[in-house]
C-alpha cells in the first residue's frame, strides 16, 4: 500500500522547514515595495513539455497552503497531466505579499517532483510494448523519500522498497558474511539464511555473475537483480528462469540509460531499476508570474 505523501507528517515537516529557511514573514523586499493590503492574480506557468506532479500541494488543506490563509488556488490541469507544450497550470489569487512568499517553496517542490515524473514517463515510453516496468530505488533526496517515490508513480513507474524493513534485499556486502561475495554457493546460502529468518517477507538478491544467478534460482527468491549484465547474459538468464523458476521476477540494474531501455525490455525481464530517476533530477521549468495587481 502506498502512503499518501501529502498527508504524511514528513511532508508537513519538509514544508515547514522550507518556509522557515525563507523566513517568509520577513520578506524585506515585499515589505518595502508591496502594500500590505494589495491583492494579485498570479499564474503558475509550465515553460516546457513534461508531466505535472505535486499539484495537491495547492489544495486548500495542504500543509503548504495552510501557511497562506489569504491565498486561493485554482487548478487548470490535473495531477499527472502530460503536457507537450508550455501552458498555464494553475492560478493563485489573494494577498500579493503571500503570493511572493509562497513562490520559491512552491516551485522547489513542483519542479523537482515534475522533473522526476517526466524522466520516469520517458523511461516508460521507451519500454512500451514490453513486459518490463521501470522502478526507482532508495537513492532519494534525504527526507524526500515519499515525495520522490510518489513522483515516480505519477510518471508511470513502480515503487521499490521504502525502507530497510520492507523486504529483504541481499547485496554483495551482505554476502560477505556468508563467504566470498562472488561465490555462487555463498550467495545461495545468503538467500537460504534470509528465508529462514524472514519466511513471510519478499526476498530479493543481487547477483553479478551467471553462476550466482543459477545458484540462487534453486532457492526461489521472489526477485533476482541482475547487476551490470550485458544483453546476451540477460537473455540467457531469462531463458533459464523461464525453464526452471517461472515465478521468480527478474530485475536489471546498473548504469541503465534511456537509450538502452528498449533493448533491455526486449529481453523479457520484469523490472528495470534506475537510481538516476531520483538522485539525478532535472527540474522541470515552472514559474509563478503575477498577471494582475489589485490595490485598495
Amino acid at each position: 500500500m502506498n502512503t499518501d505523501p501529502f498527508a504524511h507528517p514528513s511532508t508537513a515537516t519538509l514544508i515547514n522547514l522550507a518556509l522557515h529557511e525563507d523566513d517568509i514573514r520577513e520578506d524585506v523586499t515585499s515589505l518595502a515595495l508591496v502594500p500590505a493590503t494589495a491583492n494579485a492574480v498570479a499564474a503558475l506557468e509550465l515553460r516546457e513539455g513534461g508531466v505535472l506532479c505535486g499539484l495537491p500541494l495547492l489544495d486548500a488543506q495542504s500543509p503548504l497552503m495552510r501557511a497562506f490563509p489569504n491565498l486561493h488556488a485554482e487548478l487548470l490541469l490535473p495531477e499527472g497531466a502530460h503536457c507537450s507544450t508550455p501552458c498555464d497550470v494553475a492560478v493563485l489569487r489573494g494577498n500579493a505579499r503571500e503570493i511572493l512568499a509562497i513562490e520559491r517553496t512552491l516551485l522547489n517542490f513542483l519542479q523537482r517532483m515534475s522533473g522526476i515524473a517526466t524522466a520516469t514517463a520517458r523511461c516508460v515510453d521507451a519500454l512500451a510494448g514490453s513486459v518490463t516496468r521501470v522502478q526507482e530505488t532508495r537513492k532519494t533526496c534525504p527526507g524526500w523519500r515519499l515525495l520522490d517515490k510518489y513522483a515516480v508513480r505519477t510518471g508511470g513507474g513502480l515503487s521499490h522498497r521504502s525502507s530497510l524493513s520492507d523486504q529483504v534485499l541481499i547485496k554483495e556486502n551482505h554476502v560477505n558474511f556468508c563467504g566470498a561475495r562472488l561465490e555462487a554457493v555463498s550467495t545461495a546460502l545468503a538467500v537460504r539464511r534470509a528465508r529462514e529468518r524472514w519466511p513471510k517477507l519478499v526476498i530479493e538478491v543481487e547477483v553479478e555473475t551467471e553462476a550466482q544467478f543459477e545458484a540462487v534460482l534453486h532457492e526461489k527468491p521472489e526477485v533476482v537483480m541482475l547487476d551490470g549484465f550485458g544483453l546476451d547474459a540477460i537473455r540467457r538468464c531469462v531463458a533459464l528462469r523461464n525453464r526452471n523458476a517461472l515465478g521468480v521476477l527478474l530485475e536489471v540494474s546498473g548504469g541503465i540509460t534511456l537509450d538502452r531501455l528498449a533493448a533491455i525490455g526486449a529481453c523479457g525481464v520484469d523490472r528495470v531499476s534506475i537510481g538516476a530517476l531520483t538522485h539525478s533530477v532535472k527540474a522541470l521549468d515552472l514559474a509563478l508570474k503575477i498577471r494582475a495587481i489589485e490595490t485598495p
